[in-house]
């Protein structure tokens, strides 16, 4: 017997050995590539972590409190708290002679959180609802879809100014409002993905075991709309803070001795015909920064974690 393998022989194991010698990618590691390759995402992503260092270590940095009132700068010397460093008062004072920089602090952090909470309640409520009307299906499906209907039918922002005027104007219930409203597209973008994906081998081989259908869901279905639920929330955090800022730009989101980013663009507006430009300027420019921050890490998810892309 010759101790030579025939050609063909030879050639396989050449090509499974290079196989072996080949390290696998997974799903996240080239994700995390692509992501590092775009620019424009890398760059939103280091905008965003220097704004989250500003908004919840930035107060030590200050000189004064949020609240603390400097009687000289108020009133017909309001226009007089120019931004200086001799005195403390980085961004200036506002119309009420209250240091602008350490409330430009707190108006950043609450507008974060109530972005990134709002955002994850919707993400959570929204994927649950979507992935158990979409794996269970039939009438139960279709009772749950056409509800989510006739709620995206009603006014969004009638719905979340009558919660703040009945439940009262605190940042709980800003929180609550915002995140359960929100949910309604994500729980139609959730069931799309789920009428896929429960079609899969995966899936039906769970149900061969008979594992519980709640069980399939959070273990086989919920896992695989991660990437998408990912994308989703951060593009839906700066829809969250612009709908804050709007509301707290009308006077019904956070309350005085409080204040969010929208509720200093809308004082610092109200002053602009006094000529005290910084008090609309440096608000506006965190606010104006983090918003393109998210989108542009959103983008940057999202081109990173499309299986067409890849």
């Amino acid at each position: 017997m010759s101790l030579n393998p025939d050609p063909d022989t030879a050639d396989r194991l050449l090509a499974a050995q290079a196989a072996a010698d080949v390290k696998g990618r997974s799903l996240w590691k080239d994700a995390r590539q692509r992501f590092m390759r775009n620019r424009a995402a890398v760059a939103g992503l280091v905008a965003l972590v220097l704004i989250c260092i500003f908004a919840f270590f930035g107060g030590f940095l200050a000189q004064y409190e949020p609240d603390y009132v400097d009687f000289s700068l108020i009133g017909a010397n309001a226009s007089q708290g120019v931004p200086s460093f001799e005195t403390g008062h980085y961004f200036g004072t506002d119309s009420s002679g209250r240091d602008l920089y350490a409330r430009t602090v707190q108006g950043t952090r609450i507008s974060l959180l109530v972005g990134i909470v709002g955002a994850g309640v919707a993400v959570i409520v929204g994927t649950l609802y979507g992935a158990i009307a979409g794996y269970t299906g039939g009438r139960t499906d279709g009772a749950m879809m056409r509800s989510v209907d006739i709620l995206m039918s009603v006014p969004y922002m009638f719905v979340l100014i009558l919660m703040l005027v009945i439940f009262g104007r605190s940042i709980l219930m800003l929180f609550i409002g915002i995140g359960l409203i929100s949910w309604l597209d994500m729980s139609r973008i959730a069931r799309g993905q789920t009428l896929t994906i429960k079609g899969k081998e995966f899936v039906e081989a769970a149900v061969a075991t008979g594992v519980r259908p709640m069980t399939i869901i959070l273990r086989h279905i919920v896992p695989n709309l991660l990437g998408l639920v990912i994308v989703y929330a951060t593009l839906l955090v700066p829809q969250m803070i612009i709908t804050e800022s709007f509301i707290s730009f009308l006077g019904l989101g956070i309350q005085e001795p409080n204040t969010s980013l929208g509720a200093l663009i809308s004082n610092g507006a109200s002053n602009m015909q006094y000529g005290v430009i910084w008090q609309l300027a440096f608000p506006l420019f965190f606010f104006v920064i983090t918003l393109f921050a998210f989108f542009f890490v959103g983008d940057g998810l999202r081109d990173a974690l499309d299986p067409k892309d890849r």
